[in-house]
């Protein structure tokens, strides 16, 4: 923890230097395994961060220990000052109040442009451990540390999914989400009474099967956060990777997507659903979302995306992605995690022509058609003369 590296930190000058900032301590670092932290090679007392998945890293090479240094000592000080006033007003201090004052401890630092998400996260760590510290509590107990200024939601979508449902509502529980709306349809598993069982979780059931657009649509009409989060009962993505999309959202992005590009297939390989994604983000004026879609999980919404999208509109997702487009709204796909290799495969979603492929391929043609009805037939291609078509395909 960081606790434990500013508790061994040397002195150079009068300045702190992280325990790990030599190029020599670094290569002792051995490999890190997905998911998982190592300690560094053997006789080092310090610790070596590895959060799960490329989203969800911290990055300290990137951070002055002096900045660490701060970040942990702002967190002791608020631990400290709300262990003070437990005992004074004899009123325990929740979670919330350590979430509440990362985030007005972030918001002080960085009233300018925030700083990328690993930054970030990195800093939050540092805070996290010094008010864990003035506690003696471990530092776990609060949680991934992002901070984030306004309020957020998830809407988890879940059929028969009894295995997974509650491993993804533990990772949950690590964020500072203000509520949790789990889609509940078709089930005939023990979802339900996993659902049922847990706290702070609003549950909405239908006996019949909707399908995750419907379902996300609901959630999305119930949900009151600022940001809402959309995932699917049937993975449990680590809440590290969870937090970027929350947080890249507040950076003032309306709709932000998962970049799953670095696990598909060249294009050749590619399947028709892959390949439909593409050619609508590219007649759409959006050839750098490439195969990113809203058709996958994760990805969040702004209030405002909701607000001018319509729930409706979200029981077809690259419909609702043409109309964010279209509408202007701020679309991107800063966010990576391995939704491919996590997918849970099921009979009816695999192999050629199934007949998610098929429904998923009918959802683009109404993109298209949407798009078409409020662009025009051209949509975003540019018209252009031969001569100027053939000088810009002999440049390439």
């Amino acid at each position: 923890m960081i606790g434990e590296m500013i508790k061994t930190k040397f002195v150079n000058k009068g300045k702190y230097r992280h325990p790990m900032s030599s190029v020599a301590a670094r290569n002792k670092v051995p490999r890190i395994g997905k998911g998982r932290s190592r300690r560094a090679a053997a006789g080092s007392r310090h610790r070596v961060y590895a959060i799960r998945g490329p989203s969800g890293r911290a990055d300290f090479k990137a951070v002055q220990t002096t900045e660490l240094a701060r970040a942990y000592q702002a967190g002791k000080d608020s631990g400290q000052d709300a262990l003070f006033k437990e005992r004074s007003e004899g009123t325990a201090r929740s979670q919330d109040h350590f979430r509440a004052s990362l985030s007005n401890w972030f918001g002080s630092q960085t009233s300018g442009k925030r700083p990328p998400f690993a930054h970030a996260l990195a800093l939050g760590y540092a805070y996290r451990d010094g008010y864990a510290a003035a506690r003696s509590k471990r530092p776990q107990t609060y949680g991934v540390p992002v901070p984030l200024s306004g309020t957020a939601s998830v809407v988890i979508t879940a059929c028969n999914e009894e295995k997974t449902i509650g491993s993804l509502l533990d990772e949950l529980e690590r964020l500072p989400l203000s509520e949790k709306i789990v889609v509940l349809n078709g089930c005939t598993d023990g979802s339900f009474a996993e659902v049922k069982s847990r706290k702070n979780v609003i549950m909405a059931y239908f006996p019949k099967r909707l399908g995750h657009d419907v379902g996300r649509s609901v959630g999305a009409a119930l949900a009151s956060g600022d940001s809402v989060l959309f995932v699917d009962g049937d993975m449990a993505v680590p809440a590290e990777e969870l937090a970027a999309f929350l947080y890249e959202r507040e950076n003032g992005t309306d709709v932000v997507l998962n970049d799953i590009s670095a696990y598909l297939p060249l294009y050749a390989s590619q399947d028709e659903v892959t390949r439909c994604k593409l050619f609508l983000n590219q007649a759409l004026g959006r050839p750098d979302l490439k195969s990113n879609s809203m058709t996958a999980v994760p990805h969040a919404l702004s209030r405002k995306a909701i607000d001018i999208i319509g729930t409706e509109m979200l029981t077809v997702p690259p419909k609702a992605q043409a109309v964010a487009i279209i509408e202007r709204l701020t679309v991107s796909a800063p966010c990576t995690t391995d939704v491919i290799g996590r997918n849970r495969l099921r009979e009816g979603n695999y192999g050629a022509g199934n007949n998610v492929a098929l429904l998923i391929l009918g959802d683009h043609v109404e993109a298209l058609n949407e798009a078409v009805r409020r662009k025009g037939s051209r949509l975003f291609w540019e018209t252009a003369p031969r001569p100027q078509l053939a000088k810009a395909r002999n440049r390439q």
